[in-house]
């Protein structure tokens, strides 16, 4: 985003500002907004700086309208962010709907399109805009809106900063920014960033380390400019929980540890030449280097059906031969809460079944290597076309990635505290099985390769001084090859090739004969072409628990995106920019993950048709001291095909306790079943009404305050997607509703006039301190309503005793809760 002025002698001698906004991932383009015809949003450096964002996601959730968080990892830098119902996400198996660009590379990864948003570092956006609709210049993955970042460099920030914060649950910043130039032509750029903090939820650290850097040279008619990036991070995210227990205590966790640890490299080289008055050529080569591990404590979902055994004679032996003491009692489900003991000596021995049965804990391991490299061009050429105002562009793409991922999972066992310890290697998973040739072997083991071609073209007419026509068009081919590095072709393996191509098309105009009113319209397609981990868990013979394992991979097809979008904006007297718009997004062949009868398993099918429809309506007023905005969403998002889902954790589904005279096994209450999803129903976690403003005023010389408002209205947990979950608080508990709620958060500024270039500030989050879920999931209990595993305590199975007792598992639901209130205090110095 940038501004320049223009001179209009018809109206006044004054100079209007025109705000100008790069329409593709490469710089060059630069389109005034009028001529656009979509409601794109765009931020500043400044407007960050103003709400005292601690990264880019808390930026958006609290400033852009239609954008929304559900923090389904349980940390501020791992938030699933939503758009108009499609989502970026860092976690993989999250079908994927929104791309993000830095300085014209695509920050999708390649392996899940899965977003990183602790790689993107804030103290170096310049600027920011989102891209709304299935823009086809954006490439693959642009079903429902782009994000652009563009960073600094050292001519449009010259000077030095550093900055240093304290706050509540520990955290603690410290941020440095250095840019120059000089009359050579040569200019510089450096910051760097440390945070860190305990987490207001247990056991909840957070570091995050990043250094990002700018070189570049600009001529008379040439600039080059190189840019390097390095991120080390290590997040705890401890992810849903029991809305039992978050009643009892806020915050509580389900199991832990969840620690995700991120390291990359950030290589991009960009160019620009203005061949002529009419031509200019830009470009860029990049190289990205991403490396991530996970190390997660979970609930063995297979012992949750399991009633407690007491030691055979033949395990007492076994485990003494191992050097595994036992009490001198006899355990049972009356005297021993789920002993390990039971746990070993199945894993040592195989008996009584496969040793996940006896071991309620489970410890997974992930390493996920990445590296991608790609090169991009494209041409603008600016001039006539009969006789009227035209801009032309044309360019292509090239990318490629290679990408590996490793899994195992440790048999282990839950301690009071909801901690998992593992067992011995004999049965880690890592060398398939236990010494006794036991079968547990969820390893996974994918090497997988992609490349995509694309050409691209856009071509904006203007008819007139108000009129614009622009057409653009996009093909991608994308080539994707897995090797299953464990298994061998055939069967279960992953291996296997496949390619997608498409073209996508849009066209648009805009009117804008007043200054007052000015309509727009347009009409778009993009695709998304399945993921190797999609690809690799499409099975519904073989389902996968992610990113626990994967099985085989039937062909999925590619997801289309058809949207329609048309609105009024302007500018009314005392400068008041205002816009409403409705827009209609159809997804075809979208893509879900499908749970299957196994609790926690599932796999990826193509669905027949979702869609997102709405309205959007956003006032903003900056004039002098003040700066008061406000924006409102009615997103309705339902399904639009017939479909049957597991629904485990649903009050409704065929086996549930309500349909015990009817259903069709007799597992018990609950825990198997499948929901009937119906056209019209909801899709989960997309609130209808989202509500945001904002007031910043500076109400003395030195003294400035702002504050924001945000609300979101109620939405249906995952597992509720056919709308009809209700609680009995006996085998089901929690709503499958996650509840509306309204968060205030306040700033304060001071920038004393005796000390130049001194800021000092601070934040209140949620200063109301409202308890509020952002996100919900039905799932099985492992716990009871006092945190005690609550597997069946009886003396015969899950499939009933000897009097016949069916036990079953219960459910809940699990809501990722938001942070309460939060405080800091900063002060930043610049010269």
């Amino acid at each position: 985003m940038a501004a320049e002025p223009k001179n209009d002698n018809a109206i006044s001698n004054e100079l209007e500002t025109v705000e100008v906004v790069e329409t593709t991932p490469l710089d060059g383009l630069n389109q005034s907004k009028d001529k656009i015809p979509a409601p794109v949003q765009t931020a500043s450096e400044q407007d960050i700086a103003k709400t005292n964002a601690v990264n880019v996601t808390d930026f958006m959730n609290r400033s852009m309208g239609s954008v929304y968080i559900n923090d389904t990892q349980g940390n501020g830098f791992q938030p699933d962010v939503n758009y108009r119902g499609f989502t970026a996400s860092p976690l993989l198996g999250t079908p994927q709907g929104l791309s993000v660009y830095m300085d014209g590379v695509r920050l999708n990864q390649p392996f899940g399109d899965v977003v990183s948003w602790d790689l993107i570092p804030k103290s170096a956006i310049k600027s920011m805009s989102m891209m709304p609709g299935s823009n086809p210049l954006f490439g693959r993955n642009t079903l429902g809106g782009a994000l652009s970042i563009e960073t600094k460099d050292g001519k449009s920030n010259p000077g030095t900063s550093v900055q240093g914060l304290g706050g509540a649950y520990g955290r603690h910043a410290f941020e440095f920014e250095h840019g120059g130039f000089n009359d050579k032509g040569l200019n510089w750029f450096i910051t760097g960033n440390y945070f860190g903090e305990q987490g207001w939820r247990q056991n909840s650290p957070s570091t995050v380390r990043q250094i990002f850097g700018k070189a570049g040279w600009e001529g008379e008619r040439s600039e080059i400019k190189f840019t390097t990036a390095f991120n080390d991070n290590g997040l705890y995210g401890n992810g849903l929980q029991d809305v039992r227990l978050l009643e009892q205590d806020y915050t509580s966790i389900y199991t832990k540890p969840d620690i995700t640890d991120n390291r990359s490299l950030f290589l991009n080289l960009e160019g620009k030449h203005q061949l002529n008055d009419n031509i200019v050529l830009t470009g860029n080569t990049y190289y990205r280097n991403i490396k991530t591990g996970t190390y997660n404590g979970d609930v063995n979902q297979g012992s949750l059906d399991q009633a407690v055994y007491s030691l055979t004679a033949a395990e007492k032996a076994l485990l003494s031969r191992n050097g595994y003491g036992y009490p001198a009692y006899d355990m049972n489900g009356t005297n021993t809460p789920f002993p390990y003991l039971k746990c070993v000596a199945q894993a040592l021995s195989g008996a009584n079944g496969e040793p996940g049965e006896k071991c309620n804990g489970l410890i997974n391991r992930t390493t996920t290597q990445q590296q991608n490299w790609g090169a991009s061009g494209q041409a603008i050429i600016n001039d006539t076309l009969f006789g009227k105002e035209n801009q032309f562009l044309f360019g292509g793409s090239y990318d490629q990635s290679v990408m590996n991922f490793k899994q195992s999972t440790q048999l282990g066992y839950l301690n009071a505290d909801h901690s998992i310890t593992g067992l011995p290697n004999y049965a880690d998973g890592v060398t398939g099985g236990n010494v006794n040739g036991v079968p547990f072997d969820n390893r996974v083991s994918l090497g997988g390769d992609t490349v995509t071609w694309s050409f691209f073209t856009s071509d904006t007419l203007s008819l007139t001084k108000d009129l614009h026509i622009t057409a653009s068009g996009r093909y991608n081919y994308t080539s994707l090859s897995n090797k299953d590095q464990i298994t061998a072709e055939g069967g279960e393996s992953l291996t296997g090739k496949h390619h997608f191509d498409r073209f996508n098309p849009a066209v648009g105009l805009t009117y804008n004969p007043i200054k007052e009113i000015g309509f727009y319209a347009g009409y778009n397609e993009g695709t998304r072409a399945p993921t190797s981990i999609e690809l690799g868990c499409a099975n519904p013979d073989v389902p996968c628990k992610l990113p626990n394992s994967m099985a085989g991979d039937p062909p999925l097809k590619q997801v289309i995106t058809e949207n329609w979008e048309a609105g009024f904006r302007g500018q009314l007297p005392e400068k008041i920019d205002w816009s409403v718009g409705y827009f209609h997004i159809e997804n075809k062949n979208d893509l879900m993950f499908v749970a299957d009868e196994q609790a926690g398993f599932g796999y990826f099918k193509n669905f027949g048709k979702t869609q997102r429809q709405g309205v959007e309506v956003s006032l903003d007023r900056k004039v002098d001291d003040w700066s008061v905005g406000a924006n409102y969403t009615y997103l309705d998002a339902t399904y639009q095909s017939n479909e049957t889902v597991n629904g485990s954790g649903n009050s409704t589904n065929v086996n549930s306790v309500a349909n015990a005279a009817t259903r069709t096994n007799g597992t018990g209450g609950g825990y198997e079943g499948t929901i009937d999803i119906k056209p019209g129903n909801k899709i989960p976690l997309t609130p209808s009404h989202m509500f945001k403003t904002y007031v910043d005023y500076q109400f003395a010389k030195d003294w400035g305050t702002n504050v924001n408002i945000m609300g979101f209205s109620q939405s249906f947990a995952r597992g509720n997607e056919n709308n009809a979950h209700k609680a009995d608080g006996q085998n089901y508990f929690g709503s499958g509703i996650v509840p509306g709620y309204v968060v205030v958060n306040y700033g304060l500024r001071f920038t004393p006039s005796a000390v130049k270039g001194l800021t000092v500030f601070g934040q209140v989050n949620n200063i109301l301190d409202e308890h509020y879920y952002t996100g919900g999931q039905l799932g099985a209990a492992a716990f009871d309503a006092n945190g005690n595993f609550s597997a069946p305590r009886s003396g015969g199975s899950y499939s009933g005793g000897a009097d016949g007792t069916q036990y079953s598992v219960k459910q809940t639901t699990f809501y990722a809760p938001g942070a309460p209130r939060t405080w800091w205090l900063g002060m930043r110095y610049s010269f």
